[in-house]
């Protein structure tokens, strides 16, 4: 058994998405969009980390990492499921993440998806882009929507894949998944080849460069339906990205062939759920005879006001997606505020909807020189917990009370930030209607990092009555040894 196979199972048994191996930190994952670090295993080395990662490196992977210093590859793991494997180097040394890939291939209701993309499946021919930042879902947008269509229909689907993902057994339909470097040179030379292998249906795994996207487009053009990804935030971004991509000379026939060929951008991005996991909120262009004008005309930028007014034909904005999963609890505002690109707008839809924001802390810093923290992966990693928790609800009165306290009296001094956690400590006690006792000593801890020692003294007096109202003995004598070192003007350290 590879000694990476331990790490990969307790990824999965924690229900994580992604495992990183980085020289010079402990091994992290990421559970529903948030790093956490491994504190049960040591910080890896550089020749340490490199034995791990080559023992599941293919030889002609290693190779190329060798040449390139990155390198893509799959791994599977029994009863474990497959991995997207990227190796890669940085200023500290080798370093790798490996994505959870289900063994089982999501339905997109159990994905939430609205019914416009289900409508994407039927489709005989054109265009169909889905995009988002890495690590967005796209993929498991794409296997979804392939294996409706091997549910429902009979076609041949060939997929290009770097590397093959998701695994489809053929059911109504054959399936062929190619991978870039060990089935094919490149995605542009496969999908050249697919026109010779009867497809009804292509899948590029990413449009990555002019050729390619020259290459779905001519392929769309010939009457097959094709699925490609792109990196973009926003659909009307989408259309802008893939023209730019071409000779200025060349822009203007690439945007009739993309008005006759595209049938549909979805864009997306994940959100984390109020009550643990991640939902895909989507922006939906679904390519009407006016859009098709406007792409053709070069007037992409008349492309948002028409998908705002066509949600007959199953058009979406991310803001609607973001205050629709807001309105019925599936995520808090502050992830939608996070996760929103146009951030006034859907401040104003909450605002109208009776739900209203406080930002105030939403901006909250951290030690003042971040850079140092890269020297202690375990403070950065206590940080990020914090930073996260207030992303996601910057009202969180433990992490407030915890990222005070970490300012103020953090044993390391890279870790504290006297200044801005008197700030902090200042907001948390007005937005305190009755502070609690943990609320007050965070207050005087950080007064007394600012040497405002009677004033420390004054506030623990305040914490002690609170303790007692709240029958808190534990607290009461956690105030006393405080008292005792602010009589002496020291600060407190954890």
């Amino acid at each position: 058994m590879a000694r990476i196979d331990e790490l990969l199972k307790l990824l999965v048994d924690r229900g994580g998405s992604d495992l990183h191996l980085s020289t010079s930190y402990r091994p992290c994952i990421r559970i529903d969009g948030e790093m956490h670090f491994l504190k049960e295993y040591p910080v890896l080395a550089h020749e340490e980390n490199k034995a791990v990662i080559y023992e599941i490196t293919p030889e002609r992977n290693r190779e190329e990492f060798e040449a390139c210093f990155d390198t893509d590859f799959a791994y599977e793991l029994n009863d474990y499921g497959r991995f997207r494997v990227n190796v890669f180097m940085d200023q500290r040394g080798i370093g790798s993440v490996l994505r959870q890939i289900p063994s089982q291939i999501p339905t997109l209701e159990q994905l939430n998806m609205p019914e416009a993309i289900r409508k994407f499946c039927f489709l005989s021919k054109g265009l169909v882009i889905i995009t988002g930042p890495t690590g967005s879902g796209k993929s498991t947008t794409l296997a979804a929507m392939i294996d409706l269509i091997n549910r429902t229909r009979k076609e041949h689907i060939i997929t290009i894949e770097d590397p093959i993902e998701f695994l489809h057994r053929s059911k109504g339909c054959l399936i062929n998944q190619r991978e870039v470097h060990a089935h094919t040179h490149s995605f542009a030379s496969s999908l050249r080849a697919a026109l010779r292998e009867d497809p009804d249906i292509v899948l590029v795994g990413e449009m990555r460069d002019l050729e390619t996207i020259e290459m779905a487009i001519e392929t769309a053009e010939t009457g097959h339906l094709v699925f490609g990804t792109l990196h973009t935030n926003t659909a009307a971004t989408t259309v802008d990205r893939a023209i730019d991509k071409f000779p200025t000379n060349r822009q203007n026939q690439i945007r009739t062939m993309l008005a006759d060929t595209l049938c549909g951008i979805v864009a997306q991005t994940l959100c984390k759920k109020k009550n643990g996991g991640r939902i895909a909120a989507t922006e939906i262009l679904v390519v009407t005879p006016a859009i098709a004008a406007n792409i053709r005309e070069g007037k992409t930028h008349q492309i948002p006001s028409a998908m705002q007014t066509g949600k007959s034909f199953g058009m979406q904005m991310f803001n609607d997606s973001l205050l629709q999963y807001t309105l019925d609890g599936i995520i808090t505002p502050h992830e939608a505020y996070l996760k929103a690109i146009e951030k006034d707008m859907l401040q104003q839809k909450l605002h109208e909807a009776g739900i209203e924001l406080d930002l105030t802390l939403m901006d909250v810093f951290i030690p003042g020189d971040e850079n140092a923290l890269d020297h202690d992966p375990e403070i950065a990693a206590i940080y990020q917990d914090i930073r996260d928790a207030l992303a996601h609800d910057p009202n969180d009165l433990p992490a407030l009370q915890n990222l005070v306290l970490l300012m103020s009296a953090h044993s390391n001094p890279k870790a504290r930030n006297a200044a801005e956690a008197l700030k902090v400590a200042t907001k948390l006690v007005e937005k305190s209607k009755t502070p609690s006792a943990l609320t007050y000593i965070a207050l005087a801890a950080a007064q007394a990092e600012n040497e405002r020692f009677s004033q420390a003294i004054d506030t623990l007096k305040l914490a002690i009555k609170a303790a007692k109202n709240e029958r808190r003995k534990d607290a009461v004598d956690e105030c006393e040894e405080h008292l005792a070192l602010y009589r002496q003007n020291k600060p407190l350290r954890l």
